[in-house]
């Protein structure tokens, strides 16, 4: 997965944004006001999403390209790298779970205030 197929998935998603909070360089998707994947633009060769911590052990004892996240909470977030060429369907599968896990963490005002948009 390259780094416009990730944005144009991640953007497809109801209610996403994106944007740079942190530097120029990594770029962070949004539901609401709370991060589900975020990447490095200028070093791209993976990503991290937030993923069930039972969930996160089964899948990085399975797949070697995912890994405990990088410079976030290594029990919610893996890091997936892409430079194996993972199976996209994969990838997708893991960034909507990231995805649903956020969403569903948010308030159920912001939720309702997010659909009614």
């Amino acid at each position: 997965m390259h780094i416009d197929e990730l944005r144009e998935y991640c953007l497809s998603l109801p209610y996403t944004r994106e944007g740079l909070p942190f530097d120029q360089d990594t770029l962070v998707f949004y539901v609401g006001p709370k991060m589900f994947c975020l990447t490095s633009i200028d070093e791209y060769d993976g990503f991290n999403v937030k993923c069930d911590p039972e969930l996160a052990i089964e899948l990085r004892e399975k797949y070697p390209f995912v890994i405990p996240g990088f410079h976030m909470n290594k029990t919610h977030w893996n890091t997936i790298k892409v430079d194996s060429n993972p199976p996209i369907n994969l990838l997708k599968e893991w960034i909507k779970h990231s995805y649903d896990l956020v969403f569903a963490s948010l308030p159920k005002k912001t939720q309702n205030e997010l659909k009614n948009k």
